[in-house]
């Protein structure tokens, strides 16, 4: 299937690793164009130059999405060097879940402000593209509560609702903002990884609560992500796409 992204560009925080790896190598293989953010300057070095490989523009920065006016910097420079951006995944998040101040404090400036700086300075590029797409992702534990409904499932929580009211606030412009709310998702040196050998109740007790039996797959998260993204999903906006495999009980009306 042609999602219609070829030669457009996205811009991703997060990109190294998990998830955000996944997504940022779903949109290469698409022929989309990237630029990524991350922390460690290896790490992203490696994953651009995987991305180059294969056959698109690809851009890494080192960066922390938590300093607001380097992640304006960031965007500034993204849209000056592809010549504009077209699609936009906020996808960092500190991963803080345990109920401690510092936490909430680096919850608020990484997972929340993140997202929110980041939509605010591609807004106006996205205004100039004919894709015109925000995603965030959010989680489970913004979805319901559970055990992580500390700074982490708060912030997530606090996202899907900032970005329904972007989605209503710029579909005049025919900017679709949607969130994606991943269920456990398990990879190598991953949060479920380290609970595994460093909780293994906590695990159990997750692996339990999972109907398929299993923990999904960054691949299957970045897919719904694309997607979501791309001309081929125009019509969504204001969604908060749960990749659960059932894991979620309530009913979203």
């Amino acid at each position: 299937m042609d999602l219609g992204i070829k030669g457009k560009v996205a811009i991703v925080t997060g990109g190294t690793k998990g998830i955000g790896r996944a997504i940022v190598e779903t949109f290469a293989n698409e022929g989309a164009n990237v630029a990524f953010c991350a922390r460690n300057a290896q790490e992203v070095a490696e994953t651009e130059q995987a991305l180059r490989a294969k056959g698109v523009q690809a851009k890494g920065t080192v960066l922390d999405v938590a300093d607001a006016a380097a992640l304006r910097a960031w965007v500034a420079d993204t849209a000056s060097t592809f010549g504009g951006i077209d699609m936009a995944v906020a996808n960092v998040s500190a991963l803080a879940i345990p109920d401690e101040d510092a936490n909430w404090e680096t919850s608020f400036h990484v997972d929340l402000m993140g997202t929110v700086n980041l939509c605010k300075a591609v807004i106006p590029h996205l205004e100039h593209s004919d894709v015109k797409s925000l995603v965030a992702i959010s989680s489970v534990s913004g979805r319901e509560a559970d055990f992580a409904s500390g700074p982490y499932g708060t912030f997530k929580t606090a996202i899907i609702g900032y970005m329904a009211g972007l989605a209503l606030q710029l579909a005049d412009k025919g900017i679709r903002a949607n969130t994606v709310s991943p269920g456990n998702t398990y990879f190598p040196g991953g949060v479920w990884e380290n609970i595994e050998q460093g909780n293994p109740d906590l695990f159990g007790f997750a692996m339990g609560l999972n109907p398929t039996g299993r923990m999904g797959t960054p691949q299957e998260i970045a897919s719904g992500v694309v997607f979501i993204s791309s001309p081929l999903s125009s019509r969504t906006s204001g969604a908060n796409l749960l990749i659960d495999g059932a894991l979620t009980r309530g009913i979203q009306f």
